[in-house]
């Protein structure tokens, strides 16, 4: 079997293996509210919020064991976006947790790999969102919707490029199931801090 057939089949078996805990995040409240076209500003308020808290404790206390790792890592912050847009809305940051890092005793570089995964991921998503934010609130890129922008145009082949880097490391390491522990996790965990806010 080929390196690619090797990357494809492990990234399937990501997805597979995450699911469940990936579905459970995306049925909460908070996260179906921000694509429903009736959202409110204080719905879409608590969300960037929330996120806020996972992307920040993530560029802070995962993002460092991975500098070696992923080699576009300083393109890939994303905390300052959604501290602008919170800005923009009025809003500013007073109480900051750790819902990533709290609970966790020096991960691994596989298992921060996989919250890595969530994280980037999440980017993708972001491009759906904001085209109903957008919609519903008249939020854009420029004015209170940096953060679900992304990269923009480029979206697409940052995510790409991280799967290259990702599926790389996999078959350097041989730690797949480890990266799969961490993306599961990191799931988990947003979801776990995404419930406490109800």
């Amino acid at each position: 079997m080929n390196t690619l057939e090797n990357s494809a089949i492990f990234l399937e078996n990501l997805r597979k293996a995450t699911s469940q805990s990936h579905t459970n995040l995306e049925a909460l409240p908070i996260s179906s509210s921000i694509m429903n076209p009736k959202v409110t500003n204080t719905e879409y308020a608590l969300y960037l919020d929330l996120m806020h808290d996972v992307v920040k404790d993530a560029e802070e206390n995962i993002f460092p064991a991975l500098k070696d790792i992923v080699i576009d890592l300083d393109e890939r912050n994303k905390a300052h976006l959604l501290e602008d847009d919170l800005k923009t809305l009025g809003l500013a940051k007073k109480d900051v947790v750790n819902p990533l890092s709290d609970s966790l005793k020096n991960p691994s570089k596989a298992f921060a790999m996989g919250i890595f995964y969530v994280i980037e991921g999440s980017s993708l998503g972001g491009r759906v969102i904001l085209k109903n934010i957008n919609a519903a609130l008249g939020h854009d890129i420029e004015n209170g919707a940096a953060y679900f922008g992304g990269y923009g145009g480029q979206t697409g082949s940052y995510w790409k490029n991280f799967l290259a880097q990702l599926t790389q490391y996999e078959a350097e390491t041989n730690a797949g199931d480890e990266i799969i522990a961490g993306a599961d996790y990191a799931f988990n965990a947003i979801s776990n801090h995404f419930s406490k806010s109800v």
